[in-house]
C-alpha cells in the first residue's frame, strides 16, 4: 500500500521549535520530489517546502530562515524541522510527494499526486 504518514504536529508557544516526520510506504522519497503544504482555517493550501531527487531544497518566502526540509534516504522519511514558531504558522500540514523532476511550480499543491493525512501545528501567543 502507497502511503505517507504524517506525525510530530502539536501546540508550542511563540517562538519554540517542533520536528515533523512523514514516513513514506510503498513508496522511496529518494526518487521523487517531496514537499510540505499547510493549510489553515479558511485559507487555501500552500507550499513551504520542497527537496528534489537531488537534495536540492527551496521554500516560501514567510517560512525561509525558520523551517527546514530534510529526508532520510535509508530510514525513507521526510522532515521538517520548524524553529523561531510564530501564531501565523498554525495550520494543518502535509507531506506530499511528485513524480515531476523540473524546479517549475516546485511549491504548487497541484504538481503533487500523492498526499499524507496532515498533522495539525498551533502556535499560540
Amino acid at each position: 500500500q502507497v502511503q505517507l504518514v504524517e506525525s510530530g504536529g502539536g501546540s508550542v508557544q511563540a517562538g519554540g521549535s517542533l520536528r515533523l516526520s512523514c514516513a513514506a510506504s510503498g513508496y522511496t522519497v529518494s526518487s521523487t520530489r517531496m514537499g510540505w503544504f499547510r493549510q489553515a482555517p479558511g485559507k487555501e493550501r500552500e507550499g513551504v517546502a520542497c527537496i528534489g531527487r537531488d537534495g536540492i531544497t527551496m521554500y516560501s518566502d514567510s517560512v525561509k530562515g525558520r523551517l527546514t526540509i530534510s529526508k532520510d534516504n535509508a530510514m525513507n522519511t521526510l522532515y521538517l524541522q520548524m524553529d523561531s514558531l510564530k501564531p501565523e504558522d498554525t495550520a494543518v500540514y502535509y507531506c506530499a510527494a511528485s513524480t515531476i523532476a523540473s524546479n517549475e511550480n516546485a511549491l504548487s499543491p497541484s504538481r503533487y499526486e500523492l498526499w499524507g493525512q496532515g498533522t495539525q501545528v498551533t502556535v499560540s501567543t
